[in-house]
C-alpha cells in the first residue's frame, strides 16, 4: 500500500510541475486514500499478531 501511495504522490507532484492541476489533485488523493489504508492495515495487522492465539493446546 505504501509503495502504491509513494508512486501515486509521484505522479502528482510531476503532474503539479508541468501544471496538470486535474491529475495532480485526482494523483495526490488516491495517495493520500491508499496512504491511510495502508496504515490501517498495519495497525490491524499489529494488533491481530499480539493477540494471544486461542483453541490451541500444548
Amino acid at each position: 500500500m505504501f509503495y502504491w501511495a509513494a508512486v501515486f504522490l509521484v505522479i502528482g507532484l510531476v503532474a503539479m510541475l508541468f501544471g496538470a492541476g486535474g491529475i495532480a489533485g485526482v494523483s495526490m488523493d488516491i495517495a493520500w486514500i491508499l496512504f491511510i489504508i495502508g496504515l490501517v492495515l498495519a495497525v490491524v495487522f499489529f494488533v491481530m499478531g499480539r493477540r494471544p492465539k486461542t483453541g490451541t493446546r500444548h
